[in-house]
């Protein structure tokens, strides 16, 4: 589930940043219309229980106008009052109270019940049986309990009580009157207020926020892709430092935080050259203030007459010279300022080949490099040199196998180069520290144990790597992986 999840979950700035942008702008969408139909919801009610108590107070009158009529006149009234049409209530005399079939329980249902009853109860007198009730108009029975609304001519004002075909439901008074008789009162809510509907969102008001996060996304992503653009910059810039130091300072815009890490960054670069050139002039002055004393050493060598141990201090002094050697290389066989150019592996492989196989075949190439790569020629060829003569000097052979990713993954491309051997491959816990200066194995009794140093540090430098690997059937491995741009 977790994994599911995590494939959703956004990875890079801008989709982070748009996702929250587009939270925020439905919360507060929903926020404002929540609030918005707080207030619209208050001024609806208000509304509705005003134009209640105007039909109250129009059912008190008729009311009071059918009291005031003798028995033998409300019969004629009414007979009046139903060929005339256009009433506002549908009004009959029975003798007993009609049984209604109420409808589903509302809070906006009970407010309208309960105005009708406060202010018929405050015209007409507290003593008077009122019952108030809302029927749809398939269910109402209109002169007794046998009778629909339906079931009567037309002419008799029923068309006042529907309206289709939403037909809603119809408020529905019985007041007794002083001698027995329930005054039967029927009539429609004013509009817009006769359905009673509790929408808490409006479809309406659902599309238009909708339509409005629609309309705003274009300008959010626009915002975001614009504020995020100087750090896609920064972060290209980083990676082509650390391939070239040399490279020329990042240009400080942007946002104030995006230019306080632009300014950290051409900080850091001028103090890692700095370090870079003292430490090449350190070595630089080792070397040369040392050159002197080995050369007189060696002279004074060549005056002993024993000749062992001309033997032994020439080797010692072989051995200081190899080291102060071996020192320089890991600071200037980097190629640190090195110009960075267009370079055909296929070509550098084969001349490298042909060296190697002068006298005997040592080295064979398996695969080709479909593109030229970016890159610094005379280190990447130091690099594969080291491995080469490190898979020939333990396996006498090596096999450099190119493996081109261009076009496979346009993700990574990557190109691999890896360098096979025959020998007796290395135990696992010395893997890495082959790659540590002045590292060498017990049975090696030459070298000073920096050529793979150096080249790791030369793939680092083309923003690389370079790892060693014991194959399964015996046998080391070198995968040189460097990356283009």
């Amino acid at each position: 589930m977790r994994r599911f999840f995590s494939f959703f979950y956004p990875r890079s700035l801008l989709s982070r940043m748009l996702l929250l942008l587009l939270l925020a702008i439905v919360l507060a969408q929903s926020l404002i219309s929540g609030i918005w139909m707080q207030q619209l919801e208050k001024r609806e009610i208000d509304g509705m229980l005003a134009a209640t108590r105007d039909l109250a107070n129009s059912a008190a009158a008729t009311v009071s106008f059918f009291k005031s009529l003798p028995l033998q006149y409300r019969p004629i009234a009414l007979d009046q009052l139903r060929n005339m049409g256009g009433s506002r209530f549908f009004v009959s005399l029975n003798k007993q109270e009609i049984v209604l079939k109420s409808i589903p329980d509302s809070p906006k249902k009970l407010q309208v019940l309960q105005e009708v009853n406060r202010t018929l109860l405050h015209k007409l007198g507290q003593s008077i049986p009122i019952k108030a009730d809302f029927s749809y108009p398939a269910d109402l029975h209109v002169f007794d309990n046998q009778t629909l609304l339906s079931d009567i001519p037309p002419s008799w004002s029923r068309y006042t009580l529907l309206m289709e075909p939403i037909n809603p439901p119809i408020l529905v008074t019985q007041i007794q009157m002083d001698d027995g008789q329930w005054l039967y009162l029927a009539a429609l809510l004013p509009a817009p207020y006769m359905s009673l509907d509790e929408d808490v969102v409006s479809p309406h008001q659902f599309r238009f926020i909708i339509l409005l996060t629609i309309i705003l996304f274009p300008f959010t992503f626009a915002l975001v892709r614009w504020q995020t653009r100087p750090l896609r910059h920064l972060a290209a810039a980083a990676v082509s430092l650390g391939k070239d130091i040399d490279q020329p300072p990042l240009p400080e815009a942007g946002a104030s935080e995006i230019v306080a890490v632009t300014r950290a960054i051409n900080i850091m670069q001028q103090r890692i050259r700095r370090y870079i050139s003292d430490r090449e002039k350190l070595f630089s002055s080792i070397s040369h203030d040392l050159k002197t004393p080995i050369t007189r050493l060696r002279l004074r060598v060549e005056l002993l007459d024993d000749d062992t141990q001309i033997e032994k201090f020439s080797k010692d002094l072989d051995d200081l010279e190899m080291m102060v050697k071996g020192a320089l290389q890991t600071v200037k066989d980097t190629h640190i300022h090195e110009n960075i150019e267009s370079i055909d592996i296929n070509v550098l492989l084969a001349g490298m080949a042909e060296d190697y196989n002068l006298l005997e075949p040592h080295m064979t190439i398996e695969g080709h490099c479909k593109h030229l790569y970016r890159g610094k020629p005379l280190a990447l060829k130091r690099c594969i040199a080291n491995l080469i003569d490190n898979a020939i000097k333990y396996g006498d052979q090596a096999r450099v196998i190119v493996m081109d990713d261009l076009e496979k993954n346009s993700k990574t491309n990557m190109l691999y180069i890896y360098v096979i051997d025959e020998g007796p491959g290395l135990p696992e816990h010395q893997l890495e520290k082959v790659f540590e200066p002045y590292y060498r194995l017990a049975q090696d009794s030459n070298g000073n144990g920096l050529g793979l140093g150096i080249a790791r540090s030369i793939a680092r430098a083309h923003g690389g790597d370079l790892v060693l690997e014991n194959r399964p059937h015996g046998g080391l491995q070198a995968i040189l992986s460097l990356p283009r741009n």
